[in-house]
């Protein structure tokens, strides 16, 4: 069997649409299985959307949500605050487990959001939506409460990017296509058929979660991935379509950070599986250039980081 024909039979078993499911369906086989559920949404100045956000997602307490948790990543605009006037539960990130020091970034918000939730599966929002919807969360909770195999589940969505009065419909996601897309296709085609591998919504069994490591910064989703491939096998991973998600796209030069960080995590991991070799260590700094309000070229420089934090299962915690 080819690799194109492997993962066409992987696409057909693995892929859903959040219409399949049913709130009322999923409530009874949730409590039927006795399965608890924690969404966490990590977020930093994000006061605008945050509120909305975990508005929809409470609408789901009590049935689908056992607990909403938002982790905060320093905010200065009165997220934190927003999010408890919600009826979220606030953490400060780097207040979650201290023995590791300040928190670095999204990925290590995530990691250290295990130690706060106590969720048999765990969910994943971002807080930046701007067409805030518990389909987002019930969409992803489908396929791990219908089928046992299932312990990963991606989300994948339109993505419009609007620039001036120009609107492309499916135009977000950028990084993932000059970037991520290529970079699985070559070294993991496994995982050719994710839609959407860099997804800020998904969800999983803690089983699985607890037993992974998880890079900090943006590098956490593509990490995630590999490594749940590596654990489990693509068949424990499935996807489903969550329709449209409306967000603001980040300036081309943050993206471009972004992809930096993404490609410090695979480079890593190919290295791990001795498919790749450096000459030298990573470097922690990414070099750029823009101009400056006079005109001239300005070289600038952004320290990117990547930290892996251990498998949270191996904590020695009280």
């Amino acid at each position: 069997m080819t690799v194109g024909d492997s993962t066409g039979t992987w696409f057909a078993a693995r892929t859903f649409a959040s219409d399949q499911f049913s709130v009322a369906d999923l409530t009874r086989r949730k409590q039927a299985s006795g399965t608890t559920v924690s969404v966490v949404l990590p977020a930093r100045n994000e006061a605008e959307t945050i509120g909305a956000m975990v508005a929809a997602v409470a609408t789901l307490a009590g049935a689908l949500v056992d607990e909403l948790v938002v982790v905060d990543g320093g905010s200065t605009d009165g997220t934190p605050e927003v999010a408890a006037e919600a009826g979220a539960r606030v953490h400060h990130d780097s207040a979650i487990l201290p023995q590791y020091g300040p928190a670095c970034g999204k990925g290590d918000a995530l990691w250290r959001s295990l130690s706060v939730t106590s969720g048999d599966i765990v969910a994943y929002v971002d807080a930046d939506i701007r067409n805030p919807d518990p389909r987002f969360v019930w969409g992803l909770l489908g396929p791990l409460l219908c089928e046992p195999g299932v312990q990963l589940v991606k989300g994948f969505y339109d993505r419009p990017l609007t620039v001036g009065d120009l609107r492309d419909r499916a135009g977000g996601g950028r990084v993932t296509e000059l970037l991520a897309r290529p970079l699985l296709n070559l070294f993991w085609p496994a995982l050719a058929g994710l839609v959407q591998p860099l997804a800020g919504e998904y969800a999983g069994r803690r089983q699985l979660l607890e037993a992974l490591p998880f890079f900090t910064g943006y590098g956490v989703e593509l990490g995630l991935l590999v490594d749940t491939l590596a654990h489990a096998g693509r068949d424990a991973i499935a996807q489903v379509d969550l329709g449209v998600r409306v967000h603001n796209n980040q300036p081309l030069a943050d993206l471009s950070v972004m992809a930096y960080a993404i490609a410090k995590v695979a480079v890593r991991r190919l290295c791990d599986e001795q498919r790749a070799t450096l000459a030298e260590a990573l470097p922690r700094t990414y070099t750029q250039f823009g101009r400056t309000d006079e005109g001239r070229v300005s070289e600038m420089r952004t320290e990117v980081a990547i930290v892996e934090r251990p498998p949270l299962r191996s904590l020695d915690r009280p």
